[in-house]
Formats: structure tokens, sequence, C-alpha cells
């Protein structure tokens, strides 16, 4: 349960209800909440004093969701064509561009997030201009094409990257049925066919931007009542409507997987090692303890990264990422190893540290000088409105809201090094194991 205290005021004037939650947990900031009947729902977070407003648009929608073959990429294709315009803004940018908004957005495997930082003043504006292009988004088909060509273009400049190859390869080959066989740009095949999917990417918009799939959040300079009724005025029009993808869950991986794969140009050799595990659930101590254990075996601070990195100097750098997705991914290691030659010590000093932390509790007070060092970290980079607007997309995307913050910090505040060292026995197992080196010319 949340650590805020919930206050419920209020106003249900046929179309909405408005819900303040006050400060009281890790997350410093009140927050209104706005919910109308139609599904959608904001969050505004009143920052006084600074005279500016970030404003994101959550879509819960992302690559995950392409589950249909030979679509994958529209989500990402999807976020170029919402700046298209609309009968009202035939001209998206030089709205933004005249009022000085910084206007932009990203798509990820569970999300697509739209996100605006601009003067208070303009805010009435900004409203109208969001709701309108959700709403009444309108593209001919030779916009379509033209932007279809650009994300082509977007793509073959992403595999000039040898991470991107890397990634590509390490996703097709761990996921069989999950739509993460894919990452966020979409198979090239997929992508060249684009120019031809018209009206799929009509249906695209029909199905996944609709109200109960998106959530507003707005912090800054503004008074929350006032924009309360904003909200409704702007957003209440928009019809419900949307479908959910028809995601089939990945089979359980019943042998390990590996592969080596060629990189047309120069690079040092790369290596990615994942095991697959839990998704994101804050009540789940095995997926909460892979948090902390990514730092202390693989972080900057660990032995690890000590001996490789500093001691040795056998690679460029050595880290980890504990996955937060809404569906099991791999728990990634990945590794720039500087010859070659070196390349399977180096996986073996990755499988070494990975035992060590099977057969050794962590020390509790390095533990928990960890926990306080992260959560200090998040609340010292709360200090501004675009800095609080952006670190939230995350926890809408997983959960639908950001009540489940506090409860993320509360339940990390709490692992202990038994829970790590049972986490890292259950979930490092040769089974569940998928590896990719990418070597260059």
């Amino acid at each position: 349960m949340t650590r805020y205290s919930i206050i419920k005021l209020v106003l249900i004037v046929l179309i909405m209800t408005t819900t303040d939650i006050s400060a009281g947990g890790v997350f410093p900031y009140k927050v209104h909440r706005v919910n109308l009947n139609n599904g959608f729902k904001a969050l505004l977070i009143p920052m006084p004093g600074s005279g500016l407003v970030s404003y994101y648009t959550v879509v819960r929608t992302g690559s995950r969701d392409e589950w249909e073959p030979g679509k994958s990429g529209f989500a990402h294709f999807f976020e170029h064509m919402m700046f298209r315009g609309t009968n009202k803004y035939p001209l998206y940018d030089s709205v933004t561009t005249t009022i000085g908004a910084a206007a932009n957005a990203y798509t990820d495997d569970d999300l697509t997030v739209y996100h605006l930082n601009f003067a208070a003043e303009d805010l009435d504006k900004v409203m109208d201009l969001e709701s309108d292009r959700f709403r009444n988004l309108n593209y001919p088909k030779d916009q379509f094409m033209t932007e279809s060509g650009a994300v082509y273009g977007e793509y073959r400049k992403s595999v000039t990257n040898p991470f991107s190859v890397l990634f590509e390869k390490f996703q097709d080959m761990a996921f069989d049925k999950h739509t993460y066989k894919h990452t966020t740009i979409g198979f090239e095949a997929d992508i060249t066919d684009m120019p031809n999917q018209y009206e799929y990417s009509l249906s695209f918009y029909n199905r996944y931007y609709r109200p109960e799939n998106c959530v507003l959040v707005i912090t800054g300079d503004f008074d929350p009542e006032k924009v309360s009724k904003m909200v409704e005025d702007y957003y209440s029009p928009w019809k419900p409507g949307y479908v959910s993808p028809k995601i089939e869950p990945e089979p359980k991986q019943t042998a390990p997987r590996e592969a080596k794969i060629k990189y047309d140009g120069k690079t040092l050799p790369l290596v990615a090692i994942g095991y697959k595990y839990d998704a994101f659930n804050v009540y789940n101590k095995d997926f909460m303890a892979m948090l902390p254990f990514a730092d202390l075996a693989f972080g900057e601070t660990s032995e690890l990264y000590k001996k490789l990195v500093l001691d040795e100097q056998k690679v460029q750098f050595v880290s980890a990422g504990a996955q937060t997705k809404r569906d099991p991914f791999p728990f990634m290691i990945y590794s720039r190893v500087k010859a070659e030659s070196d390349m399977d010590y180096v996986i073996s000093e990755i499988e070494k540290t990975i035992e060590h932390f099977k057969n050794n509790l962590v020390s509790k007070e390095q533990l928990d000088n960890l926990k306080k060092r992260m959560k200090y970290q998040f609340l010292m980079g709360l200090d501004s409105p675009e800095s609080v607007a952006s670190v939230l997309p995350m926890f809408i995307t997983l959960t639908g809201d950001i009540e489940v913050l506090d409860e993320y910090f509360i339940q990390m505040m709490d692992i202990t090094p038994e829970d790590i060292q049972r986490a890292v026995k259950k979930y490092f197992v040769k089974e569940s194991r998928n590896q990719v080196i990418l070597t260059g010319n």
C-alpha cells in the first residue's frame, strides 16, 4: 500500500473526480489527481516559483505492444507521426517554436512519452495543442510516406553503432514468442515495408492513442485547481476505445543460448550476457534484490570493475542493468573488451562474480550504504519541474500511477544480504542464460 495519506476531496461533475495526495512518503511533492470518466488521468504536481512548466504525456504503448507479424517498429514510427499536426494546428513545430517551448518525445519497449518544457504563462496554449493532436491527429498519405523513409534512415544510422547491433541480436535470440523479441526500432524488413502500411498506421492510432491508455503529468508553476478544470475542458471530449494488444507470453527457457556475430566495421569486441528474471513488482523481493545487486556486483565500486577495468585494464568498461519491464526480461551484463583474445577470460570472471554472490553474503554495511545512496540520489535529482516529470514515466508505465514510487523505496530499504543471495541463486541458472559476442572486421 502507498504511504501517501489520501484525502478524498471531491468534485464529481458528471465527468471528473479530483484526488489530492499530500506529500509524506519518499516523494516530496503533493500530487493532485484528475480522473475523467473517459479513463484519462492527469497527475498535477505544483512547484511554485520557477515560472516554468513541464508537460509529459505518457502513452502506455511501446514496441512491446507490436504483436501483429510484420508490424514491429510502429510505436517508434508513430512517435514521429504525432508531430505532423492536425486541422486546427497543421504546423505543430511552428506553434511550439513561437512560444519558445522545447518539445520532443521518445519510445521504449513499454512506453512512448511526449514532453514539453515552457513558460508557465503558455500552459493553456500547450494543453490546447497537446489535447488536439492526441484526439485529432491528421496526416495524408504523402506525409506518411515521407516519414517512413526518415524512420528507415534512422534505422540505418542505428546499425552503425555496434551496441545497437549487439542488442538487436540479443533480443532476437533470447525471445521466441514475446514481442520483446524485437528492439524498439523494429526489424529491418518491417521498417522497409512501412510505406505500404498507411491504413495500419491509422488503426494503430485508433487503438492505442486513447484516454484510458494515457497519463498526463504536469509539474511546475501553476494553480492546481485552475489546471484541473483545464484538463476537464480539453480532455473530456476524447472518446475511449483502447484495445489491448494480444501479447503471447514467453515460454520458459530450458537451455542456454549463445551467438557470435560480426560487425560490419571496426570495433572492439563486445559481449552481452543476460539471465531471464521476473517482471517489475515491488512486492517481489527476488526482483527488488536485483536492483542493488547490479551495482554491488558490476558497478564502478565493485571488485570485478576494479579488477578488469582499473587493475588489469582488460576491458573499457563492465556494467549491468536490472531491467524494469512490464513482462519478464533478462538481467543484462555487458562489457567492451580491449583484446579479442581476452574474451573468454572476461566472461569467466563475470561468471565467477555471479558464483561468488551465490555462495557469499554481501556486507550488510555495504548494502545499507548503497540503498541510502540510491534513495539520496533519487531525491537530489528532484530539483526542477523537468527533473521531476522525467523520472515518473517509468512508474506510470509499469503500474498506471506513481503511488508505487513510495512503496518502491520502502521495499528497497528492506532488502537484506540474504535476499540478494537467494535471488542470485534463483535467477542465475544455466537454463536461463543468453550470451552474444560481437567482433569487428
